[in-house]
């Protein structure tokens, strides 16, 4: 209801000379004044960042990602924010994430495919993949068909020790695009120039990665062998001299074995003498050449 005219105030003020009818005027104006109906500010989908991504956790929440440049998104985004005027009368919460600002949730959250719509309901997370109409949207709220949909595991949601890996990952690279933007456009080094000093920085990070992972290594698994018990070293010796003897008995019994086989073998065969050697010799010498032809 709109506020009475400045003219209908001024006649009705002229009339009311008595103050029983100016207290009654006045409750007449006050209980007018209540009943007008304020115009207030439509709702909008929230908007969603890294710092304050966790809200999602408690409550119930529509969240969509989405691209500036996404054609489907842009078409989807008027019926989105009326959407989000239902946010209050069905009690949950609608929000939005720009991607392209918010790189790091769009790793955490795995999305593949632009625009995606997830329902959250007190930490679980559900991917909504009906049509995209406003009453769609009422309808799956309303109607709690969310419930037919199974809810993403544990290791796959936003908060597991994966997923924050990912983020990370997607939040490093756009650091790096940034990084050489600035030194490319602002410094004006050349493309190759600032990829040497990525390059430089990688080895260099590596290598203070790998000297302190080999400290923590040392620190917690000390390679210093303990104190060995008293008599160890004695004991020790004693035992190499006993296996020492071992190996020379061992080689005394075969060289043994070796000479009783050769001496069988040569038991047919009479050894010949020197006497007997000398003695032929002699005969031979005595006999001269002719004789021994004879003999032959």
């Amino acid at each position: 209801m709109a506020l009475l005219p400045a003219r209908v105030l001024e006649a009705a003020l002229t009339r009311c000379r008595s103050a029983p009818h100016l207290l009654l005027f006045c409750i007449v104006f006050a209980v007018l004044l209540k009943s007008r109906p304020v115009l207030g500010k439509k709702s909008q989908p929230k908007e969603i960042t890294d710092s304050n991504w966790e809200e999602i956790l408690q409550g119930e929440w529509m969240i969509e990602f989405f691209a500036p440049w996404c054609p489907a998104c842009k078409q989807l985004q008027p019926v989105w924010d009326e959407f989000a005027e239902w946010g209050d009368d069905l009690g949950i919460n609608i929000a939005k994430v720009d991607i392209t600002e918010q790189p790091g949730l769009s790793g955490r959250f795995a999305v593949t495919s632009l625009p995606t719509i997830y329902h959250c309901k007190d930490g679980e997370f559900r991917v909504y993949d009906g049509a995209r109409t406003k009453d769609d949207f009422l309808g799956f709220i309303d109607e709690k068909k969310w419930q037919n949909i199974k809810p993403m595991s544990s290791w796959l949601g936003p908060s597991s020790f994966l997923m924050n890996g990912i983020s990370a990952v997607f939040r490093l690279s756009v650091s790096i695009r940034q990084w050489h933007s600035y030194l490319t456009e602002q410094l004006g080094l050349p493309a190759w120039g600032s990829y040497v000093l990525f390059t430089l920085a990688v080895l260099f990070t590596g290598l203070a990665l790998g000297l302190i992972l080999v400290i923590i290594t040392d620190f917690a698994f000390s390679s210093r062998r303990p104190d060995p018990p008293p008599g160890y070293y004695q004991r020790r010796r004693l035992l190499e001299r006993a296996h020492l003897t071992k190996l020379e008995e061992d080689e005394l019994e075969e060289n043994e074995e070796e000479d009783e086989t050769e001496e069988e073998e040569a038991g047919g065969k009479p050894e010949l003498r020197d006497e007997d050697f000398q003695e032929e010799s002699l005969r031979r010498r005595f006999q001269g050449p002719g004789r021994e032809e004879e003999d032959t």
